[in-house]
Parts: structure tokens; C-alpha cells; sequence
């Protein structure tokens, strides 16, 4: 499954040849991209969650990432969630995420598993109650080794947001600003929006503005941590310099939402939640761990493409397709083959939510006129839903809904 799993991945990215430049740098993404990527998901799911409009009929498809999406929007009352993703441990990890849903005790030991993520009673919760209910493949994952000997589950008695590709990519990012004499957690020590500019203006902006980060910034493989592969690189820079569009998207990050309601601020600046009850996301507040525990069962987590398991299923079976910024990733056939399964197992009503590196929707001239036709593309609720997503990483987030829908 690995390996053929690592064919499918590799197919997605690698464009040129195996040793042009380009072909190296594309190898170098899928190598990094074998592990664990994403310890928490960087879409907003209160945008998702307004954007779908889900309904208590239902069928949420969506790509898994790192979870906290797909338990978020149990909270909107779903009939069923299918989860698919081709990393192993992101799949390990939704399935840890949802067993521990199901069987840790109260909320207070969840919150400490997943908000706090750095206790060892977390490994003896591990053991004792969640280990039992989880599949051997899954066991596997988390009871073997990373590459310095430690066993993966030790990760959550050490701070598990500081493992996996993004968090080491936010460690060296607040490395990086220390030897210029700047520490990103000042920016969580504002008070007020005012205070957030304040400190972003006099703190973290000017480092932008050094040679050696304008250098780094305009190599591909600097964004590897972000998840970003060669293509979308471009895509993301468009005609600007790539030290430019970071700065805009981080002082989206520092400014233009209150701290206090921005988990994903406090992640970047804080490499952690904040500890208490907030930020942050759905799953992991008090008030939804209820709803959350008693509908986990109706997720299913798949290792598969998000196009084969969509080529499984019959017509007009599924209407939330969350496809985050996977599509950056595919060739026109790719894109094709993609949307004609969503289009053919939408049913009425069936919304389709993506996000993309740059600001504008990417199918208009790449997918056929026939498959495209027939969906409705919200233009001006997606630049809202672009400026309230918190996450303040994409270009642009994108809603189309199936044309004859309300």
C-alpha cells in the first residue's frame, strides 16, 4: 500500500525530468511529503462550514489532512464524513483522532491529548484506552520509530505541533527571525488589533526586507514545509516576488484577526495552543465534545485517491466535496477526471469547496466546457469567505455549487 500509495503521490507532482532542475526539486517535495505534514489543518472550518452549508442528509467527502477539519465539521450534524488521503500518517492520525474521540474518558483528557499535546499521561491514555480500539496498520504507525529512534506517539508527551513537516518549517521560520533578533511569541503578547499591528510593523516586517530571507525565499524547496510543491510555488508567487507575498500573508495572519479568536495565529507565533479553552478549533472546544464523541462513528477514513474513491461510488451519492489546495497539485487530465466523478455523484444541491496557492479559481479554461457548465461559481461569496478564512495561507478559497441548486 506504501509503495503504490508513493506511485500516486509522485504521479501528482512530478512534471519535468528526473534530473532537470525542476525534476529534482519535485522528487525532493514527494521524498519530504512521506511523512507527517500537518499536525493540525490550515483551512478554516468555520469558513468550510458556512461555505457547505451542511445538512443533516449530508455526505461530506473531503481530503483528511491532519483531522481537525474533519471532527470540526461533526459539529454541523452530518449523516456521514468520508475522509480520504494518500499519507499514511495523516490517515493514522485521523483514525487516532477519532478513536480517542470515542473511548478517552471526558473532555478534559482529550483537550490534554490534542490542545496541550505534550503530557506523558497522554502515552499512558494512549496505552490503556486507546490502543485497544485502534486497527493494527494504525498501531503500527504510532507504536514504531521516527528516524531518530523515538516512537511516534511520544510526539504527543513532547508537543506533537512541533513535529511533522509544517512544525519544523515554523521552528525554523522562529529560528530564523531569532538570529535577526526578533521573537515571534512577542506577537502574542498584544492586546488589542492595534497592538498587533503595532508590534508586526516594528517586529516581524522588517525581516522581509533582509537580503539573505529574500534570497531564501525565492528558492522552492524553502516552502517544502508549507506543503507547497514546485508548481504551486509559482502559482503562489504570480508576478510578485516571493518575500512579498509571504509578508502580506503573514500580516493577514498577525493583523487582521483577534488573536484571541485565531488559533491559527497562535499556532504560527506560539508553536502550540494557548492552553485553556480557547482559541481553539471546533473538535477541541468543551462545548462541541459531546456532539463530537457521539457522531465520530459516522466518519470513514480512506486511503485512497479523492478521484478513485469517487469513480467507486454511484451516481448522486455524495453533495460536500472539500477538495483544500489539492487541485494546485494536478495536470488538466487530472482536473478532468476529478471534477467529471464529483459531477457525476453530485446530487442537488451539491457544493464544492478548494482553496488555491493564487487568488484565482483555476478551472476556467482547464476543465471542459460540458463538466464546468453545469456548476455555479459563487465569485463574490468566495472573496468574502477569502477574507474571513484566518488561516490567511491561500490566495484564494472558492465555493461552486451545482447549478438548479438554492
Amino acid at each position: 500500500m506504501a509503495a503504490s500509495t508513493h506511485k500516486t503521490i509522485t504521479k501528482a507532482v512530478h512534471k519535468h525530468k528526473h534530473l532537470s532542475k525542476q525534476g529534482l526539486l519535485e522528487r525532493a517535495f514527494t521524498f519530504a511529503f512521506r511523512g507527517l505534514v500537518y499536525a493540525q489543518i490550515w483551512e478554516d472550518p468555520a469558513v468550510d462550514m458556512e461555505a457547505l452549508a451542511i445538512a443533516p442528509d449530508s455526505h461530506v467527502v473531503t481530503i483528511a489532512s491532519g483531522g481537525c477539519n474533519v471532527l470540526s465539521y461533526l459539529t454541523a450534524d452530518p449523516a456521514k464524513i468520508t475522509a480520504v488521503d494518500l499519507n499514511t500518517a495523516h490517515i493514522a492520525l485521523n483514525k487516532l483522532k477519532l478513536a480517542a474521540a470515542r473511548h478517552l474518558p471526558d473532555h478534559e483528557s482529550f483537550h490534554r491529548f490534542f490542545a496541550r499535546a505534550d503530557d506523558k499521561a497522554n502515552i499512558a491514555a494512549y496505552r490503556d484506552i486507546v490502543a485497544p480500539h485502534l486497527d493494527e496498520a494504525t498501531r503500527r504507525y504510532w507504536e514504531g520509530r521516527d528516524l531518530i529512534g523515538r516512537r511516534r506517539i511520544g510526539g504527543f508527551a513532547r508537543g506533537i505541533y512541533k513535529h511533522g513537516l509544517l512544525g519544523r518549517f515554523i521552528g525554523a521560520a522562529h529560528l530564523l527571525a531569532r538570529l535577526n533578533g526578533v521573537n515571534p511569541k512577542r506577537m502574542l503578547d498584544a492586546r488589542s488589533r492595534a497592538e498587533q499591528i503595532e508590534i508586526f510593523e516594528r517586529e516581524l516586517a522588517p525581516i522581509f526586507d533582509k537580503g539573505f530571507v529574500r534570497w531564501l525565499t525565492s528558492q522552492p524547496a524553502s516552502l517544502f514545509g508549507l506543503g507547497i510543491p514546485p508548481a504551486q510555488f509559482e502559482a503562489l508567487a504570480g508576478d510578485d516576488r516571493m518575500d512579498s507575498v509571504l509578508k502580506a500573508r503573514l500580516k493577514k495572519l498577525a493583523c487582521d484577526f483577534d488573536l484571541k479568536d485565531n488559533y491559527f495565529a497562535v499556532q504560527a507565533f506560539g508553536r502550540g495552543y494557548a492552553g485553556g479553552e480557547g482559541p481553539l478549533p471546533p473538535y477541541l472546544q468543551a462545548a462541541n465534545h459531546d456532539a463530537v464523541r457521539s457522531r465520530a462513528e459516522r466518519v470513514e477514513v480512506r486511503h485512497v485517491n479523492f478521484t478513485d474513491f469517487l469513480a467507486s461510488q454511484p451516481d448522486a451519492s455524495c453533495d460536500r466535496y472539500i477538495l483544500l489546495d489539492a487541485q494546485d497539485w494536478m495536470d488538466d487530465a487530472q482536473l478532468n477526471a476529478l471534477w467529471a466523478q464529483i459531477t457525476r455523484t453530485a446530487r442537488p444541491g451539491a457544493r464544492v469547496l478548494f482553496r488555491t496557492a493564487g487568488e484565482p479559481s483555476i478551472l476556467p479554461g482547464r476543465v471542459v466546457d460540458a463538466v464546468l457548465d453545469r456548476w455555479d461559481y459563487r465569485a463574490d461569496e468566495s472573496l468574502d469567505y477569502t477574507a474571513r478564512d484566518r488561516s490567511a495561507i491561500y490566495g484564494g478559497v472558492h465555493l461552486y455549487v451545482l447549478k438548479g441548486a438554492a
